[in-house]
């Protein structure tokens, strides 16, 4: 049937505005629930994807303050190996998930003093980490400067390629019946004190019964959302660099590893390709995504510190990307103070670790109404200036 015939009977039981990672996930599984689902996206697939590096960091990703969010990550993390297997037998394709464990490392003594520090809060929560010298550290990754002083192994921190899993998501949608709207969402439609569906930038109306709000930083600009339903995330950019890893027996760097620099956030992200993924800058600059010199510079000087001959490697690519962050770090999920529309935003640094348990709870929330308990949480209306803030 035409997309657009099918769209004026009003046949969807969900619409999802935005076509990334997290929106197409969420129509994966609802659509796996039965629900007759459409995506509304210019450029499904596109957005942070392509810039992300796709870290499945529960463990090195922790900081303190966000212990209630590391329950969250840890039980999305233990759902990628199966969830990763599900997408590639629906989708024929592979999404690049390796589970080669992470290395962060110290480059001097307050480097050193820093990670101990963060390695005492992993060991509260009961994390299974390893304190390792330096020369242990350059024996799993015989590449690394010999100024570092030691480092902690996280075998349980794995990866996967954020543009692979997107392509798969796609597949994986267009095989479960999604219908993909290729025209971005205009403006919330509203009967009473219901959302009834989106008006798309092409003029096509989408009529549903719930509609789900999955745009990255961009979800709060639709336009007509009533003065009652707060969307607080901000934009926060970062540019992030691919390297071509020499093709030998001996791989250049085998596992992710991360440090901090002169107190800046660098990482590595060896990819099975050949890749190598390097990023990334954390900026307050709104929407801007340009590549900056100043940017790619930084990235370069602070990962030359870690593998000294990096800079040999030929630079494939700079991007700057957007990361979707709320006001607690945590994302934003489920029913909104407005009957009919939902949230899946606000995943900041983790929207690639948290696709699965996202997808998972938003089709929950779509069917029954209600967030499983363990996004309850990260429900979305915590922000809400008549609703009571759930402590994350």
């Amino acid at each position: 049937m035409d997309t657009r015939a099918r769209t004026a009977a009003g046949a969807y039981d969900a619409v999802v505005v935005g076509g990334g990672v997290i929106g197409l996930v969420t129509a994966w599984r609802a659509a796996g629930r039965g629900l007759r689902t459409a995506v509304a996206d210019a450029r499904p697939g596109g957005g942070a994807a392509l810039v992300a590096a796709g870290m499945l960091a529960a463990v090195t990703e922790l900081h303190h303050g966000e212990e209630a969010l590391l329950d969250l990550n840890l039980a999305s993390a233990a759902r990628w190996p199966a969830f990763a297997a599900e997408l590639a037998d629906a989708a024929g394709a592979d999404v690049g998930h390796r589970a080669r464990g992470t290395l962060q490392v110290a480059l001097d003594a307050d480097d050193r003093a820093q990670l101990r520090e963060l390695r005492l809060l992993q060991e509260r929560c009961g994390l299974d980490t390893q304190w390792l010298t330096g020369r242990e550290c350059r024996r799993l990754e015989p590449m690394l400067a010999p100024g570092v002083r030691g480092g902690v192994r996280v075998d349980g921190d794995h990866q996967a390629d954020p543009r692979l899993l997107v392509a798969a998501l796609l597949t994986a949608c267009e095989r479960a019946g999604v219908a993909l709207h290729r025209s971005d969402a205009a403006r919330l439609t509203l009967a009473g004190d219901r959302a009834t569906g989106v008006v798309l930038a092409d003029g096509t109306r989408l009529a549903a019964e719930r509609t789900v709000l999955a745009g990255g930083c961009r979800s709060g600009d639709l336009a007509g959302l009533p003065p009652g339903v707060a969307v607080p995330v901000r934009p926060v950019k970062g540019q992030v660099l691919r390297l071509r890893m020499p093709d030998t027996r001996q791989p250049f760097l085998s596992r992710t590893v991360r440090a901090v620099v002169r107190g800046e956030q660098v990482y590595l992200v060896p990819r099975r390709s050949g890749e190598l993924v390097l990023g990334a800058t954390v900026e307050e600059r709104g929407m801007d995504t340009e590549v900056t010199a100043g940017g790619v510079y930084g990235l370069l000087r602070d990962a030359h510190e870690l593998l000294p001959g990096l800079t040999e490697l030929p630079l494939a690519e700079a991007r700057a990307g957007l990361r979707p962050v709320s006001p607690d770090n945590a994302p934003l999920l489920g029913p909104t103070a407005l009957p009919g529309l939902h949230l899946a935003t606000g995943h900041g640094r983790n929207g690639v670790l948290l696709a699965p348990v996202t997808g998972d709870a938003l089709a929950e929330a779509l069917t029954t109404g209600e967030l499983p308990a363990e996004a309850r949480p990260f429900g979305a209306r915590r922000f809400d200036h008549d609703h009571r803030e759930v402590p994350v």
